[in-house]
């Protein structure tokens, strides 16, 4: 069945292309965090074992949102670490300390980033795409990963 909600199949695959973009972007830093949460070393473990997996859970929590909104707009979600590897504007590496401090610096700075590219995409998907559906839903996001970052700085 096809999927008429007021955007043009054009403009819903354009759409779908970037919220996968966004979704790869995720997916890496749910990876990253759930390696912090995993290795993180020192006096503090425990606290920060706790505190990353906190923020993991949230991460797998916005990671199943986007795919849902790309399949509520009718497209199929990326789903394999290949594609989403192609698809990430992350670097797998980048944290070679294991002290909480080293993990939250590495995380915040790809919060941060997560942070400008959903503040940009937000207009666009309104003004090209014609999709406030889908910028009020990253509107969320951005939000999410502002207090998520700012709960990092406060561990650097």
């Amino acid at each position: 069945m096809t999927t008429n909600i007021g955007i043009s199949d054009i403009n819903r695959q354009a759409v779908a292309d970037e919220l996968s973009k966004i979704l790869a972007d995720e997916f890496v830093l749910y990876t990253k965090t759930k390696n912090a949460h995993w290795n993180v070393e020192g006096i503090d473990f425990y606290d920060k074992h706790k505190f990353f997996e906190m923020q993991f859970e949230q991460l797998d929590d916005i990671v199943d949102s986007i795919a849902e909104r790309i399949r509520s707009l009718g497209h199929h979600a990326p789903a394999t670490l290949k594609i989403f590897l192609d698809l990430t504007r992350f670097s797998e590496s980048g944290n070679d300390k294991k002290d909480s401090r080293s993990f939250a610096a590495h995380l915040l700075l790809d919060h941060e980033q997560i942070i400008r590219v959903l503040r940009e995409k937000i207009g666009r998907f309104t003004e090209d795409f014609n999709d406030l559906g889908t910028s009020d839903f990253i509107t969320g996001l951005m939000r999410d990963h502002e207090k998520m970052a700012w709960f990092l700085r406060t561990q650097i």
